[in-house]
């Protein structure tokens, strides 16, 4: 019973944080992690974290959002759960990103993007890999950064029609020159 008001604050949170409800979807997040941590569902109450985390990140509150974030790192690696262990870690990368620390950003986006290879989930190893490409051009490193999100480009499994229409311009650009970027 208790777990399913826990799903349902979780839902709710999440139809808040995506209509820009931030505050809302905040306390909502904080209802449902309570909830799971009373049921005992560590994987779930860190989830709620993770939710937080990011939260926190749109409303720039950016030390809770560090906070939440590698409280929610530190129960998915206590498990196990290597998938959301990949998920906090490029949100971290991600805040950090936001904050100017390119450096440190590429250190928690690469952590993900091996760990979802690992896990062969190669769509979201592809969207780390993009925003890994991004913080390594943002931090100088021009030829790295474009073969980085030339890969992620190239796995993506979804692609948007931007994406579809950047991938064919790289890939023609390359022909024309006989690029060869570094492997990623």
């Amino acid at each position: 019973m208790a777990s399913e008001t826990a799903e349902s604050l979780k839902a709710e949170g999440l139809r808040l944080f995506q209509e820009g409800l931030y505050e809302e979807a905040l306390r909502r997040f904080g209802e449902a992690q309570e909830r799971f941590a009373a049921d005992g569902n560590d994987a779930e109450a860190a989830e709620m974290l993770n939710n937080q985390g990011v939260v926190y990140r749109m409303l720039h509150r950016w030390e809770e959002a560090r906070a939440a974030l590698e409280e929610a790192r530190a129960v998915f690696v206590r498990i196990g759960d290597r998938h959301r262990e990949a998920q906090a870690l490029g949100n971290l990368g991600g805040l950090l990103a936001s904050r100017g620390d390119s450096l440190r950003a590429q250190e928690y986006l690469r952590q993900a993007a091996d760990i979802f290879a690992e896990l062969g989930d190669n769509q979201r190893r592809a969207e780390t890999l993009l925003a890994l490409g991004v913080q390594m051009w943002k931090a100088g490193d021009r030829w790295g950064g474009l073969a980085t999100y030339q890969a992620g480009l190239e796995m993506l499994e979804h692609p948007t029609p931007q994406q579809k229409t950047l991938r064919g311009l790289l890939q023609l650009v390359g022909r024309l020159f006989r690029l060869r970027l570094p492997a990623v």
